[in-house]
Parts: C-alpha cells; sequence; structure tokens
C-alpha cells in the first residue's frame, strides 16, 4: 500500500505500539490527529488544523514577575525541590503545575488568606487533594518569603479536616491465604505478595529491589520516602518466591508485561487487579505493609524492632499500624492474668 505525505504531519509510535500523528506547523501549536491517514476522520481535522491552528505568540510563554507562576517555575528549579525525594518531586509538580494553570497570573504578594480558603474550598469535595494542595501552596509561599518577594504566610494557621479513616485496609490473615490459594509459588503475583509481607516494603520501593540489593543473605536498601537504610534478612518464604518467579536477567525482581521495571502507581494499578480479579475487594500492596507490621507486632516485637524491619522514620506511626494488635495482646495477657488470680482465691 502506497503511503501518504501529508505536509507538517508528524508520526510516532507509542509505548503501547500504536500509531500516533500530529500536525506541526511552524509558528502553530500542535495539533493532534484522529485516526489514519487518508481516512475521512483524518483528512477532515487535518483541513480544519491548517485553517484553524493557533498560532504561538512570541515571548506568551514568559512569566510575570512577582506572580504565582514565576514563583513555581523558581520553586521547581530551587535547591529545596531538588532534594526531595523523586515520588515527591512527581507528586509537587503535578500540584504546582495545576496551580500554575489555574491561578498563575496573580500575583503572590497579594494573596490573602481568605484567597486560600476559597483555593481549598473549591476542593472540599476531596479532602486529600485538598490537604496535598494546601502543602504545595505552603511551600511556594515559604519559597516567595525566601527570596523577599513577600513577608508573611497567608497559609498560617489553615487547616483542612480529614475524614476519620484507618486509612488503607490492613489485610487479614484470610487474605493473605485466599490470594497465595489463587497465586501459586512460581507467579508474579505471589512473588509480589511474599516481597510486600516479607519485607515491609513501600510501593517505591519493591519495585526497585533486585538481585544487587541482596548481600550475604540481607536485602538492603535506601527507601525512597526518607533517606533511611534498612537491612532485612531474606525469610526462607522470599527466598523461595524470589528464585521461583524474579527473572534472573533482570535488575528488580518485578516486571512489568514490556519486560520493564513498574513505576509505583503502574505497580499499584497492576496489583490491585490481581486482587480483585479472584474477588479480594478493598486490598491494595500498603496494606500488606500494614500487616507485615501487625504480625511482628502480634509476635510481640517492640516498636523498635518493629521500626527496624519498617523502616519508618515514626515510631508513632508504627503504634498507629500496630495498635490492635498490641490491643489485642494485652487483652489476653489481662485475662490470663485474671484466671491466674482466681485459681489462687
Amino acid at each position: 500500500m502506497a503511503s501518504i505525505r501529508l505536509q507538517y504531519v508528524k508520526a510516532y509510535v507509542d509505548r503501547h505500539g500504536k500509531a500516533r500523528h500530529y500536525l506541526r506547523r511552524p509558528g502553530h501549536k500542535a495539533v493532534t490527529l484522529p485516526g489514519l491517514p487518508g481516512s475521512d476522520e483524518f483528512m477532515a481535522a487535518y483541513s480544519s488544523a491548517l485553517a484553524n491552528s493557533p498560532r504561538v505568540e512570541v515571548a506568551a510563554g514568559r512569566t510575570r514577575a512577582g506572580s504565582i507562576s514565576a514563583m513555581v517555575v523558581g520553586y521547581l528549579g530551587s535547591a529545596d525541590f531538588h532534594n526531595l525525594a523523586p515520588a515527591s518531586q512527581q507528586q509537587y509538580r503535578r500540584i504546582l503545575e495545576g496551580l500554575q494553570r489555574d491561578y498563575g497570573d496573580l500575583g503572590i504578594a497579594t494573596l490573602e488568606r481568605r484567597h486560600v480558603v476559597k483555593m481549598l474550598d473549591a476542593k472540599a469535595a476531596h479532602p486529600a487533594a485538598a490537604r496535598d494542595f494546601l502543602r504545595c501552596l505552603r511551600v511556594l509561599v515559604t519559597y516567595a518569603i525566601s527570596i523577599g518577594v513577600r513577608h508573611d504566610d497567608p497559609t498560617a494557621g489553615v487547616r483542612v479536616k480529614q475524614p476519620k479513616t484507618s486509612g488503607f485496609h490492613a489485610w487479614t490473615d484470610q487474605d493473605v491465604s485466599a490470594f497465595k490459594a489463587a497465586y501459586p509459588v512460581g507467579s508474579k503475583s505471589r512473588l509480589a505478595l511474599v516481597l510486600l509481607l516479607e519485607t515491609g516494603l513501600r510501593c517505591a520501593d519493591v519495585v526497585r529491589v533486585g538481585r544487587h540489593n541482596v548481600r550475604e543473605g540481607v536485602l538492603r536498601i535506601v527507601q525512597q520516602k526518607n533517606g533511611i537504610p534498612i537491612a532485612n534478612p531474606v525469610t526462607a518464604k522470599l527466598a523461595e518466591a524470589i528464585n521461583a518467579a524474579a527473572p534472573a536477567d533482570h535488575l528488580v525482581f518485578l516486571v512489568n508485561e514490556f519486560g520493564k521495571a513498574f513505576t509505583p502507581e503502574r505497580f499499584t494499578k497492576w496489583f490491585v487487579a490481581q486482587c480483585e480479579r479472584i474477588g479480594l475487594k478493598g486490598l491494595s500492596p500498603h496494606g500488606l505493609r500494614k500487616a507485615a507490621c501487625r504480625r511482628l507486632a502480634e509476635a510481640e516485637c517492640s516498636v523498635h524492632q518493629i521500626a527496624s524491619i519498617s523502616g519508618h522514620a515514626s515510631l508513632a506511626e508504627v503504634q498507629r499500624y500496630t495498635k490492635a494488635a498490641d490491643q489485642t495482646r494485652l487483652a489476653l495477657s489481662a485475662v490470663a492474668r485474671l484466671k491466674r488470680t482466681d485459681r489462687q482465691h
């Protein structure tokens, strides 16, 4: 079949192997073209783009000094931003670029508390998103203060009330047994479960870990979130799962359908899909981290011992994870003591 050559049309193949086309005309914004070259849909869009594609105005992308947009650009280029963990950088950039898009032309020096509250009210239906937005806005204001653009913080004292929740659902032993029954040793799903449960790693770390992290029977990794190094013994269950399913020629233990390392987001979506496929609803990889902490608490490990495995920077967070297990253990101990007292009398 003869190929069709059209002026200004560029093409590329995306990561899914699908051909994408767009019109890139000098001095104009790029326009995505649907369908295949030669089809009615494609040719109609091509003709329309030739006639109506918007011009790129000279210097239109410049930011006004002292604007929120200028603060975003400045902060994203700052040492403070580049010192953040990669996952935090990704989240901050996404939120700040949204802030730049919605409020970029406004001057940050004129930002008042009432404006902040109004911004948060627009996100009232999504408290977690509002909380993250406030955190990034506060960082931006702090940056503006550091460079002398303003002298006070209009976000000071502003809070986003979060609904009471226990967070990610912690896996029960029954959940773990059901998953193991569905996914035998040798499957990627079983390997993912065992990696999460035996190490207590976060998704951002479990997708990075591989044979290069194991030395003399100990798995060592510096956590991406807080930079804390951890060194955990490789259990017999974990060694069995790795040897049965992890690719021998890849840097990491877990690879996606394209033979590459997962991103934390894609791994989470994939793992949740494996759970839902067998009827386990509402479960997540992070819930296995909580289950790992719970199991250690039930084995009467101290908070410090649990934190040495999980790599938590905050002991209070570990206590929150293990509260139910501690309560059960203390209750059983109290009842046993009461029985001994009754026998003595």
